[in-house]
């Protein structure tokens, strides 16, 4: 158990050290506006610091840096205070995308990315076995060109185009669009009943082949985005400002690249409610332990959806990335509420 000063001295080093990416030696600390206590005392709380494993010092140099540990409770502290002080930049204005949830995804991620300078990513809401279908659109693309638009109640879009070899009559579609949204509206995505909808004998010679060739769209669903996961960013872990800080970058560029351990990773974080961090070696994905982990579930009343988050070297703007991922969370929370009450 840390005492105030412990506390205080380890937040100044960790503080310092974000800002310089040096090692902070105990004049500097003792300097610092609101420390009371001469350089020796200083020494003496680092000494204990670093052997309660929250400090370390690089052999060349006599200053401290902080190890995982110290930035877990470094983050703790800034949890604890009620409020990370950092700045939150997230711009967003998700409600005019309405029910585009592939590109509300994209933007959020986009924008946090900008504003943390760090790797971004999302998880698009799981479907669910719950989900139904809430609406169809069937469109002409081109003369012989058709696309097939289905919107889940869980907000889900999928979209399928189809080529004929001749053109298709603009009332044919117009008809399957009325008729598919009739048949098929609050059906189960999945539900073997949907291929006994489709299959209606009282269709004519027209509008039964052309239904069951635009079938697929509702038997095999893909999920725009395909992979549930949305990341933005990636090309400025190599940037000047981070290279230094991840000495085994391309490492974590193959392993960002593996979409799927990344899915997994942000999907095992659904249980918590408030901010959630990993820091090194606390990350599940032993491929990503050499980086930390900030995020923030979003979702509607007490059930989650999804995460929101950002990837970046241990010596990061912890505040910052905090504040802006909270931003990030409650403003995908509050467009999925107009996506699910539509």
């Amino acid at each position: 158990m840390l005492t105030e000063r412990q506390e205080l001295i380890l937040r100044l080093v960790v503080d310092a050290y974000l800002a310089s990416a040096r090692p902070v030696p105990s004049k500097e600390v003792a300097s610092m506006p609101g420390v009371e206590w001469g350089p020796s005392t200083v020494r003496a709380e680092l000494a204990l610091l670093e052997t309660e494993g929250y400090l370390t010092h690089p052999h060349t140099s006599a200053g401290r840096v902080p190890t995982d540990s110290g930035y877990r409770r470094y983050v703790d502290l800034l949890l604890e205070s009620g409020a990370a002080p950092g700045e939150a930049r997230v711009e967003l204005e998700l409600s005019r995308l309405r029910r585009e949830v592939d590109e509300a995804m994209r933007e959020t991620t986009a924008a946090l990315a900008q504003v943390t300078d760090l790797v971004a990513m999302a998880t698009a809401p799981q479907l669910a076995a719950t989900t139904t279908i809430h609406r169809v659109e069937v469109l002409r693309l081109q003369p012989n060109r058709v696309v097939v638009i289905v919107i889940a109640s869980s907000g889900d879009v999928y979209r399928r185009v189809f080529e004929f070899e001749r053109e298709v009559d603009t009332g044919l579609v117009e008809w399957a669009s009325s008729y598919l949204n009739e048949q098929l509206s609050g059906l189960g995505l999945g539900a073997r009943m949907i291929g006994t909808r489709l299959a209606d004998p009282s269709l004519d010679t027209l509008e039964s082949p052309f239904v069951a060739t635009l079938a697929p769209a509702f038997t095999d669903l893909e999920p725009e985005g395909a992979a549930d996961l949305y990341m933005d960013g990636a090309a400025r872990l190599l940037s000047e400002a981070h290279i230094d800080d991840l000495p085994r970058a391309d490492e974590l560029m193959r392993a960002l690249e593996r979409r799927a351990d990344v899915l997994q990773m942000l999907r095992s974080s659904l249980a918590e409610r408030s901010v959630f961090l990993w820091i090194g070696d606390e990350n599940p994905q032993p491929t990503l332990r050499s980086v930390s982990v900030v995020g923030a579930n979003y979702g509607l009343g007490h059930r989650n959806l999804g995460a929101v988050g950002v990837v970046g070297p241990r010596r990061m703007d912890y505040a910052t990335a905090i504040a802006s991922v909270r931003v990030a969370a409650r403003e995908l929370s509050h467009y999925f509420e107009t996506v699910y009450d539509d």
